[in-house]
C-alpha cells in the first residue's frame, strides 16, 4: 500500500462536511494547520460533553452507518468500478456486507460489551465491588487503506463509534471515487460534531499527526506505518497498525489439489490481487508444482475466460504507481502463465511465476497484485524453516488433508492469523480478531476486538467505609502480628478457598 503518488500540496488538503438544517452538506477549506486544530478542538469539545458515551447514541450512529450502506449500495459499487474496475459481486461481498455485518454485530452485542467485568477478589476486598469498566479513549484518527477502501475505513470506524469515541477519518486518496463518496455521504448520516473527514496524501497525513490524538489507527505500507508510529510517539499516542507482509501458503501433496487451486486462485486474483491477506507465495514439493500450475491455469480460465482482459469479473490496479510497481515484478523468475499487461488500462493478467529465487525483488516486498510465485521445497521442515526466516506475516495458509502437517505449521510458525484448506476466509468471521504481529502490524480489530482496541480498561474499586476492622491493620505503628494478618488477608492462596490457619 503506497501513498507517495498523492498530491503533495498541503495548502488545501482538508475538507470538513457539516449537515445543514435541510440535510445538505457543504465543504469548507483553509490551511491544514488551522483546520486541523479547529477539527480537533470541536472533536474534543464534543467528547468532553459526554455526547458519545450513552448507549443509545452509539447505537444510533451504528445504525446510521448500516443505513448508509443499505441506501447507497449501488453508488459504492459504481465508485469502485471507476476506481479499479471492481465487479459488483466483489464490492458487495467484501466492502459492503463485511461492514454491515460488523455494524450489526456491534449493535447486537454493545450493551453486553459496555457492562463492567467483575474480577476475582482477595480477603482485603471481598466486601468491595472490583471490576473493569471499558471507557472511550477520546478522539481517534483512522487512516483507511486503498485496496478495500470502504471496508478498511468503516470497520475501524464501527469499532471506534461502538467504544464511544469521536473520530477523525481519512479515507485513502488512491481510491479517489470511493473516498469522495465517503466524504459526501458520511456527514449526512453521522453526527457532525463528533465525526469528521479529512483528505490528502502522505504529506498531509504527516502534518495532521503533528496534532495530538488519543489513538491512531493506520492501514497501509510498513514504511509509512513506521513514520506514523514515530509521529505519534511524540505525543505518547497509542497506535494500531495493519501493514500486511509476505503471506506463505504451503501446499501439501496430501491435499485435494483441484480444490486447493480454486481457493488459492480466488484469494490471489480477487480484486486483481490487491489484498494484504492474499497468499503471497506458494511452497510445495517439486512433484506437486507442475500439477498445481496446471490446476491454477484451469481455474483462471474458468473464472475469467481465455482472455481475462475482457472479463467483467476481473479488476485493475488502483493507481498508475501501483501498476508500474507490480509490472516490474514480472521480470522475476519465469512466467508459467499470464504475464500480459496494458499500460493504458492498468491491466495485469492473473500470473503464476516459477523458478523464483528467494533473493528476487518479488520475495522482498508485498506484491498487492495478481502475481503468484511458486517456490519448491523438499520437505515440510524446509518449508517451515523458509517461513520462519522471513518477517512474521499477516497470515499463514496450509492446504493438507493430513492433520499432522497442519498442526506442524500452525505450531511452529507465527502470524497474525492462520487458516487451513482455504485463504482469507478467516477475516469473514466477526468473532475472530484481525491484525498482524511484528512487521505485519500492531494490535487487533474486528467485532468485539475493535471495541476493545478503542477502549480504555479502567480499574474500579468501590469500597465500603464500614470495613475498618480489617483496613486498620495497615496503619502505623507496625507490629509483626499486623504484618502476618495483612499477609494472610492480601495474599492469594494456592487453594480456591479463603479458609487458612493463622
Amino acid at each position: 500500500m503506497n501513498t507517495s503518488n498523492a498530491s503533495p500540496s498541503p495548502a488545501r488538503w482538508f475538507r470538513v462536511f457539516k449537515r445543514t438544517m435541510s440535510g445538505d452538506s457543504h465543504t469548507r477549506k483553509s490551511s491544514s494547520s488551522s483546520l486541523g486544530e479547529d477539527v480537533l478542538r470541536k472533536s474534543r469539545e464534543a467528547f468532553s460533553s459526554g455526547k458519545t458515551r450513552p448507549y443509545a447514541f452509539r447505537v444510533s450512529q451504528l445504525e446510521a452507518i448500516f443505513q448508509m450502506l443499505e441506501e447507497h449500495e449501488m453508488e459504492f459499487v459504481e465508485a469502485l468500478e471507476k476506481d479499479m474496475h471492481r465487479p459488483k459481486f466483489e464490492t458487495v461481498l467484501s466492502d459492503i456486507t463485511t461492514v454491515k455485518n460488523e455494524a450489526l454485530y456491534a449493535i447486537r452485542n454493545l450493551e453486553k460489551w459496555m457492562q463492567p467485568k467483575y474480577v476475582q477478589k482477595s480477603m482485603t476486598s471481598f466486601l468491595d465491588d472490583c471490576f473493569v469498566q471499558r471507557e472511550p479513549v477520546g478522539v481517534v484518527l483512522i487512516v483507511g487503506g486503498w485496496s478495500f477502501p470502504i471496508q478498511l475505513s468503516l470497520i475501524p470506524l464501527v469499532g471506534a463509534v461502538a467504544a464511544g469515541n469521536c473520530v477523525v477519518l481519512k479515507p485513502s486518496e488512491v481510491s479517489a471515487h470511493a473516498a469522495d463518496l465517503l466524504h459526501r455521504l458520511l456527514p449526512t448520516y453521522l453526527d457532525n460534531s463528533c465525526y469528521h473527514l479529512i483528505s490528502g496524501g502522505h504529506n498531509e497525513l504527516m502534518e495532521v499527526l503533528d496534532h495530538k490524538f488519543d489513538h491512531v489507527y493506520y492501514t497501509g505500507d510498513s514504511t509509512t506505518g513506521r513514520q506514523v508510529t514515530q509521529a505519534a510517539t511524540k505525543h505518547l499516542t497509542p497506535v494500531s497498525l495493519v501493514l500486511g507482509g509476505k503471506n506463505p501458503c504451503y501446499v501439501d501433496k496430501s491435499c485435494d489439489l483441484p480444490v486447493a487451486a480454486r481457493r488459492i486462485a480466488w484469494a490471489r486474483f480477487v480484486n486483481a490481487g490487491q489484498n494484504s491477506l492474499a497468499p503471497e507465495y506458494i511452497l510445495c514439493q517439486a512433484d506437486v508444482q507442475d500439477a498445481l500450475v496446471h490446476e491454477l491455469c484451469s481455474c483462471v480460465r474458468e473464472f475469467y475466460g481465455s482472455n481475462p482482459h475482457e472479463s467483467p469479473h476481473y479488476g485493475r490496479m488502483a493507481s498508475a504507481e501501483q501498476y508500474k510497481r507490480v509490472k516490474d515484478l514480472l521480470t522475476c523468475g519465469q512466467v508459467a502463465f499470464g504475464g500480459q499487461t496494458d499500460d493504458g488500462d492498468r491491466y495485469i493478467a492473473p500470473t503464476v511465476l516459477i523458478d523464483v529465487q528467494e533473493s528476487d525483488p518479488i520475495m522482498q516486498q508485498e506484491i498487492l497484485g495478481p502475481v503468484l510465485p511458486i517456490l519448491p521445497v523438499d520437505t515440510l521442515d524446509e518449508a517451515i524453516h523458509f517461513i520462519n526466516r522471513k518477517d512474521r506475516p499477516l497470515a499463514v495458509y496450509v492446504y493438507s488433508d493430513n492433520p499432522q502437517v497442519t498442526s506442524e505449521i500452525m505450531c511452529k510458525t507465527s502470524s497474525g492469523s492462520f487458516c487451513s484448506n482455504d485463504s482469507m476466509t478467516q477475516s469473514l468471521c466477526t468473532s475472530l480478531p484481525c491484525g498482524g504481529v511484528g512487521n505485519s502490524g500492531v494490535g487487533i480489530y474486528g467485532g468485539k476486538h475493535s471495541f476493545a482496541a478503542f477502549s480504555h480498561r479502567r480499574a474500579c474499586l468501590l469500597r465500603n467505609s464500614a470495613v475498618e476492622c480489617v483496613t486498620y491493620l495497615r496503619y502505623p505503628p507496625y507490629t509483626e502480628k499486623q504484618l502476618r494478618l495483612m499477609l494472610w488477608a492480601s495474599s492469594l492462596s494456592r487453594r480456591s478457598s479463603w479458609c487458612q490457619i493463622l
